[in-house]
């Protein structure tokens, strides 16, 4: 894995059951348990990802033909507790893209779903790792203190 394709963020406790996570380039979000607060949980922060990832993807293919003039994306997916333990099920993704009449818009509407496949099967690369099922390595990293 070279240093461009390496991805990674950092998460630091900020309270009881809130965190921060802090991209590279200092970046930051907060996420927590969905009590009081409004921060995201983590499972709609996946949800934002996925949603996230494509609309960036279909935007960029799309813009090239003209702005869009409504561009809203839902994702949704059931939080189920089985056999397999805590997972989502029925992922969806829906895509709300509205463009201005004319050549341009016409072009840009008869590109959308072609690019909605395109991220969906090869673009982005959340719901990629998801639907391929990439294995997660959980480790407990070395503490710095002596044992002697």
């Amino acid at each position: 894995m070279t240093d461009e394709s390496l991805r990674s963020v950092e998460i630091t406790r900020i309270g009881h059951a809130r965190f921060k996570a802090t991209n590279a380039r200092g970046g930051e979000t907060f996420f927590g348990t969905g009590g009081d607060d409004p921060d995201f949980t983590p499972v709609e922060l996946l949800l934002a990802a996925i949603a996230g990832c494509s609309a960036l993807d279909v935007e960029a293919l799309t813009h090239k033909r003209t702005s869009s003039t409504t561009f809203d994306v839902h994702a949704e997916g059931q939080k189920v507790r089985d056999a397999d333990g805590n997972h989502l099920t029925g992922l969806r993704v829906s895509f709300d893209v509205q463009f201005p009449e004319g050549a341009e818009g016409d072009a840009a509407r008869e590109r959308l779903q072609g690019a909605i496949e395109m991220s969906r099967d090869r673009l982005c690369a959340v719901s990629r790792t998801v639907q391929l099922g990439e294995d997660v390595h959980y480790e407990d990293a070395p503490t710095d203190a002596d044992p002697s």
